[in-house]
């Protein structure tokens, strides 16, 4: 059995949180790239070669990348041969909260009601998995609100099939317009339960952006729904032209049979993530 130190934890978060806020990863960096050099807009063109200086000055400068740094979403996959000392969920939190204050990053979580501020960015939303192993894999995912607060669920009729599903993600992306700022990835969980499909929308973020779901049929509903998409002209910050999205990611999960929950979590052109394995 594999011991972790939790102040491990706290400092592998602390550092992710920052350079999430600073670095985007190749994956996200090279779909900008490969955006701007087929969009047929020049605004649009111009714009992600506007988007592409910031995130290189924000890397080079160590600030961040957008003024939004997010609420915190934390994938922990713990593997069954490792145990950490203490409370993992605990060690999470102190990491996220060292890491905003040590990196100057805006701190945005407050109180639903109340709306007073924590000042700590804190409480992060964690996600605890267990599994093969005797590992602990850390996700950062900072989800910032203007993306977030576009995502949906609709608890489909099985009766929509592909096609319902294929026009509610659409559809739903195209309304939200330039509020998510795009080119965006767009996650999408199919099936399992209400609840299921919204944190499989978001874990499809977790994919690299444009590595296709394993699944062929998966698959080739992601590139079908991610040209409909671009088909709608919506384009960059909604000027036009033909990257409104960069990728489509789909995880799906066995359902009942009278249900097909399709839940859809937008991810802005700044598609922050970070990992690490203690």
């Amino acid at each position: 059995m594999r011991v972790i130190d939790p102040a491990a934890v706290t400092a592998a978060v602390r550092d992710l949180a920052i350079a999430a806020a600073c670095d985007l990863e190749p994956d996200i960096l090279d779909a900008l790239v490969a955006a701007r050099d087929r969009e047929t807009s020049p605004l649009s063109r111009n714009i992600l070669e506007l988007l592409l200086t910031n995130c290189d000055i924000a890397s080079r400068e160590k600030i961040p990348i957008c003024q939004d740094t997010g609420i915190a979403v934390v994938f922990a996959f713990l593997g069954r041969e490792a145990r950490v000392e203490g409370d993992l969920a605990t060690a999470i939190q102190e990491g996220v909260r060292q890491g905003y204050s040590e990196g100057y990053l805006r701190m945005s979580v407050c109180d639903p009601l109340t709306r007073i501020n924590t000042m700590t960015n804190t409480p992060a939303v964690i996600h605890l998995e267990l599994v093969a192993g005797d590992t602990l894999r850390l996700c950062m995912l900072p989800k910032g609100c203007g993306s977030e607060n576009m995502s949906g669920l609709s608890m489909l009729p099985p009766s929509a099939g592909k096609p319902g599903i294929i026009r509610y993600v659409a559809e739903l992306v195209v309304k939200a317009g330039s509020n998510p700022c795009p080119p965006v990835t767009v996650g999408v969980g199919i099936g399992g339960s209400f609840e299921k499909a919204a944190l499989l929308a978001k874990q499809a973020l977790l994919r690299p952006v444009g590595q296709p779901a394993e699944r062929r049929d998966v698959a080739d509903l992601e590139a079908e729904i991610l040209a409909v998409i671009n088909e709608q002209g919506q384009g960059v910050h909604g000027m036009g032209g033909n990257n409104t999205a960069l990728a489509v990611h789909i995880e799906t999960y066995p359902s009942h049979i009278a249900s097909l929950p399709v839940a859809v979590n937008i991810q802005c052109h700044a598609h922050r993530h970070k990992e690490i394995i203690l």
